[in-house]
């Protein structure tokens, strides 16, 4: 079990480093459907449009997008098709010499000077603050290659993306607390509100706790801990909800029903990711998600290469919501910002039966977190667990619900507790995969959320 955690423009490494390791094929077979993709294109749907709508001022501003993004000065229309050719020769460029061109010679000088001077429309009135990226940047990018976290849950070992990203100990720590109680038993209110208090804890604990371990010192094992899920459970009241911003504990030395520290707000993470998870005949199981942060990114592309850059600077806390606190996300020279993302796997007696992810910045976690239980406590199909309505709470006064929640009578239940909400009319978007008693995979994505995710088997066959 591998996890790989890296910071834009750290993609093409990871595919090298994943495939160095697992790959049956080589890059440039991989990338011939992508760059025929991007050389022939797709049919543009609402929900590419609609992501392009948001971005429609940012793209304008930057010669290179508006040209690529928004044809004639408009917004692409929904049913024509979408191409991007020079993306087709950057894929094809990685193919035929490797990943190492992205980050070294011509493509990299590309990059930096575009981060370094970028191409701004000279009408434009939007202030752009150029980046501080070199080629020696470049050129010394590694992926990491780490162990993942782990915990068991019901008889399961649960694996996740350890630190920077905090994906795998909120996920970990808020199943270590949602362990206690029987929720296949539990009404929908009170399964609900468990797990909107274990995703609360969680969350104050994350913000106090978790960064780059290559800079901060992260507790990990003991935020994974069952004395420090014990401890943290002891909050949880059946008959009152939690207020936020809750305090941290103290992992190292946890008290029951103690804190081990300040209660500080959430700082803010964006709400866009892109997330995939498949499955082979054999029972090889691959969890990925990765990011330019925003949808859009810096809406800046390289003139010429096809591609988007990355605002991924901001997952750091620029300043700490407390100045009296320590908080282990803010920026540094080399320092990685802590992520949501939370890659899941779940093996029963050393084999893989269920992987899921989703994107959308820090509703990643409350997102895998409630399609967890939904399915592995709740006995919801795969695909439902994953319809189910959501809710997400990470330490905040009010607890985001989508609206098949807010128009529900649980929600005047969970309010007579003292959980306060608010609408957001769409949390996360995962897809997973099953392996089923007969061997067989189970695909699953969403119904509705984003115009509907993709779930299918690419290549039938070969018995199981």
């Amino acid at each position: 079990m591998d996890a790989f955690f890296d910071h834009t423009p750290g993609t093409p490494a990871t595919w090298a480093r994943a495939l160095d390791a697992w790959g049956s094929k080589s890059l440039r077979s991989l990338l011939k459907p992508a760059e025929r993709l991007a050389r022939d294109g797709f049919v543009v749907d609402d929900t590419f449009r609609s992501q392009t709508a948001a971005n429609q001022a940012r793209f304008a501003d930057f010669p290179a997008s508006a040209k690529l993004f928004l044809p004639g000065g408009e917004l692409p229309v929904v049913g024509s098709v979408f191409k991007n050719p020079d993306l087709a020769r950057t894929y094809e460029k990685l193919g035929r010499e490797g990943v190492g061109a992205l980050y070294r010679g011509e493509l990299a000088d590309d990059i930096v000077r575009t981060v370094r001077k970028p191409p701004v429309d000279p009408d434009a009135t939007r202030v752009v603050r150029p980046g501080d990226l070199t080629r020696k940047d470049l050129a010394a990018y590694r992926p990491l290659r780490q162990d993942p976290t782990k915990v068991r849950y019901r008889g399961l070992d649960v694996y996740g993306m350890a630190p920077s990203s905090s994906g795998g100990t909120s996920v970990g720590e808020a199943l270590n607390i949602l362990e206690s109680t029987d929720l296949s038993r539990a009404g929908r209110a009170q399964y609900l509100h468990r797990l909107i208090e274990a995703s609360r804890i969680a969350f104050a604990d994350r913000g106090r706790w978790v960064g780059d371990p290559a800079f901060e010192d992260v507790p990990t094992k003991e935020l994974l801990s069952r004395r420090f899920a014990d401890a943290r459970e002891c909050l949880i009241r059946d008959y009152k909800a939690l207020t936020s911003p809750l305090p941290p504990g103290g992992p190292r030395n946890p008290e029951r029903c103690g804190s081990g520290g300040s209660a500080v707000p959430t700082t803010f993470e964006g709400e866009n990711t892109t997330h995939l998870t498949t499955a082979d005949r054999w029972g090889n199981v691959v969890a990925y998600t990765l990011t330019i942060e925003s949808t859009g990114g810096s809406a800046i592309t390289v003139p010429g290469r096809g591609f988007l850059l990355n605002n991924e600077l901001t997952d750091f806390s620029f300043a700490p919501a407390d100045p009296a606190v320590h908080d282990p996300n803010l920026p540094g020279p080399g320092k990685r910002p802590r992520s949501s993302i939370s890659p899941t796997i779940v093996l029963k007696h050393g084999k893989p039966v269920l992987a899921l992810g989703s994107p959308g910045g820090a509703t990643i976690i409350t997102t895998v977190l409630q399609s967890l239980t939904g399915h592995l406590d709740r006995g919801l199909p795969l695909v439902d667990a994953i319809a189910a309505p959501r809710a997400s709470q990470r330490n905040a006064p009010t607890t985001e619900i989508e609206p098949d929640l807010w128009n529900s009578p649980v929600r005047a239940e969970l309010e007579k507790l003292g959980h306060a909400f608010k609408q957001n009319p769409e949390i996360g978007a995962a897809t997973g995969v099953q392996r089923l008693p007969d061997g067989r995979w189970l695909a699953a994505a969403e119904k509705v959320r984003r115009s509907g995710g993709s779930a299918m088997v690419v290549h039938p066959g070969g018995g199981h």
